[in-house]
């Protein structure tokens, strides 16, 4: 079983003549606990090309020590919120940490491998470094007993691994041999106060911020290329006004792939809403696509908008039959118990649970496809070398103003034909219509907050709600047409039936209740959304 944790913690170079200094008197610090020593040996595992170490991934088997296993590192921001390499300024790379058994030497845990799939894109893992470390540890410890931090003083030796190692043979390499010694101060419990005050101290004993954000850096040297920032993208400037407009789009698809990346894993270990998270940033990235098009070439964007129009199909399908599921689950068991409602609930179960079983495994086939690696490949690419068009370099401040102007208006264009649409089929569908212009104004809105700040972000606020006002009409709509269709089987008991009806009903009143409370939210956004948004 694996488990997750975060490591916050700064690594020093220091030479063999270094003496570890007493780190009693730091604020806070009371005592220093006995040291004790460990013999440490880990495998590094990683593609050919060094994939994870380019993005700050590290994949180790290690045995020895307290915590023997597989252990896979994260780059997870900075203690601060920051983004700041180690050895920067004051704070504490953060990094999370997956845990799983030591297992197989050669055989990675499926669960951390799922964490990584969306960074390897089907290559292949395999040896690439062994380390054997001496290290000493010597906790740090408050008044009240509390155990603040650990500072290791470790002597390191790597091995590069090649040839039949490489391979997935035997681990005895004959690649490069280093050896050296670094310190690190990791927090348990303590704050990330603790290391500018530690700093000085340190400094003083001859340590100096580590020039590798891990050992595994440093044993590969010029081998890994080692990107900024720690989250493996290149760094994207957060847009101002006076920002042309491609590089307002650019930030917006930078922080869309950035959750695209980071739910994939979610979605592979069927962990709660990763899959409607990893939805919303794949339209959010269509969305711009669309909205921005003209700012770039029409043949790249019309490739990722119809690969990412795929992909929210194959995250869709599950999620629709989880979210009517969901939703009458809780209306059969607001019913009273008895055959008839059992029979129904066992009807509707086998139904959405298999549209939800077949739409996962399909889900699943296509997260480890040729097609989807390649359609992330494409979207860092378009966000690294975007295909700018020379009206790219026009104000992005006036480009995203115009864009959610337009957007503005085509929701009023069709909140116009819901109103004027007759009841039934057509009105639901008008409806639904306003919910996807609603959700595509949102997602211009939101694109342009950078540049045009707090009236953007209001615009963008009362699309959304109109879009999950609709969203819920929607949902009841869907429920009703499933009722209507398992309520309409032959020979079914009068008592069945009429639970039927009665599902029926509820949702109806559901979606009449939506559609007023839409009416209301309309009205409440009215002039918000009037010309001139912006």
């Amino acid at each position: 079983m694996a488990s997750q944790g975060i490591e916050i913690e700064k690594k020093y170079d220091v030479d063999e003549a270094a003496v570890v200094p007493s780190l009693a008197d730091l604020p806070g610090v009371a005592r220093v606990g006995e040291p004790h020593v460990a013999t440490l040996e880990a495998v590094y595992f990683d593609s050919d090309r060094h994939t994870l170490a380019s993005r700050h991934i590290t994949l180790r088997r290690r045995t020895g020590g307290a915590d023997a296993g597989w252990h896979l590192k994260l780059p997870a921001g900075t203690s601060d919120g920051s983004d700041s390499p180690a050895g920067q300024d004051s704070a504490a790379p953060q990094r999370r940490e997956v845990h799983a058994p030591l297992g197989q030497p050669a055989v990675v845990p499926d669960r951390l491998l799922a964490h990584v799939q969306a960074y390897l894109r089907g290559a292949g893992l395999a040896p690439v470094v062994r380390l054997e470390t001496r290290r000493t540890t010597y906790p740090l410890y408050a008044e009240d007993g509390v155990h603040l931090a650990d500072l290791a003083d470790d002597r390191v030796q790597s091995q590069a691994l090649t040839g039949d190692a490489q391979s997935g043979g035997g681990l005895s390499g004959d690649g490069q041999t280093q050896q050296w010694r670094e310190w690190e101060l990791e927090l348990v419990h303590g704050s990330p106060d603790l290391f500018p005050a530690a700093e000085d101290a340190l400094a003083a004993a001859g340590a100096s911020p580590a020039r590798h954000g891990s050992k595994l850096a440093r044993a590969l040297g010029e081998a890994a290329d080692t990107r900024e920032p720690d989250d493996g993208e290149p760094s994207t400037a957060a847009p101002g006004k006076k920002s042309p407009a491609s590089a307002v789009v650019t930030a917006y698809l930078a922080a869309q792939i950035r959750e695209i990346l980071a739910h994939d894993p979610g979605v592979r270990l069927e962990e709660p809403d990763a899959v409607h998270t990893m939805r919303s940033a794949v339209r959010r990235t269509r969305s711009a696509l669309s909205a921005y098009r003209s700012l770039y070439s029409a043949v790249a964007v019309r490739r990722l908008r119809d690969e990412l129009t795929w992909l929210g199909r194959i995250l869709g399908a599950p999620r629709d039959a989880e979210v009517i599921m969901e939703r009458l689950r809780r209306h059969m068991d607001e019913l009273p118990e008895g055959p008839a409602v059992a029979l129904v609930k066992s009807s509707v179960e086998h139904e959405l649970g298999g549209r939800f079983d077949s739409g996962y495994r399909k889900m699943q086939e296509v997260l480890l496809s040729e097609r989807y690696f390649r359609l992330l490949d494409d979207l860092e690419e378009f966000r690294d070398s975007p295909p700018v068009r020379p009206e790219g370099t026009a104000s992005g401040r006036k480009m995203a103003a115009k864009l959610v102007e337009k957007a503005a208006k085509r929701l009023r264009r069709s909140h116009q034909a819901a109103k004027g649409a007759r009841r039934g089929a057509q009105h639901e569908t008008a409806l639904h219509q306003v919910r996807k212009d609603a959700k595509r104004l949102r997602h211009v809105a939101e694109s342009a907050s950078p540049v045009h700040g707090k009236r953007a972000a209001k615009i963008a606020k009362a699309a959304r709600r109109q879009q999950k006002i609709l969203g819920e009409l929607h949902d009841s709509v869907l429920a009703l047409e499933l009722l209507g269709r398992l309520g309409a089987g032959p020979d079914l008991p009068e008592a069945v039936a009429s639970v039927y009806v009665t599902l029926r009903m509820r949702q109806a009143q559901l979606a009449a209740e939506a559609e007023s409370t839409y009416r209301k939210a309309w009205k409440k956004s009215r002039k918000l959304l009037q010309r001139g948004v912006l």
